[in-house]
């Protein structure tokens, strides 16, 4: 699986492992939105969660950002929330 260079603010953290499973199907290719785009969220093995931003823009680089527990519950919420029980460890959240 492929690494990206991971942020905490400013600073480089390390590497962490690519993911795209917040993007879904648009009747023709998987996007988070945006054209050319992709998100996906990720746990590092010390239990930080971290956001990566895909591109296939050319001149323009993957990278991941480390967000808190509740930015991860929202982004995971708006935009794929079938993972939100597998990925969190808990019981989808009543409205």
């Amino acid at each position: 699986m492929a690494k990206v260079r991971c942020f905490d603010g400013e600073d480089v953290i390390g590497m962490v492992e690519y993911t795209n499973n917040l993007d879904y199907w648009d009747g023709s290719n998987h996007t988070c939105g945006s054209c050319g785009r992709h998100l996906g969220i990720g746990k590092t093995k010390d239990g930080r969660f971290y956001m990566v931003h895909g591109t296939q823009w050319q001149g323009e680089r993957d990278r991941a950002e480390i967000v808190s527990e509740e930015e991860a519950k929202e982004v995971v919420l708006r935009n794929n929330h079938e993972i939100y029980e597998e990925f969190f460890k808990e019981p989808f959240p009543e409205l």
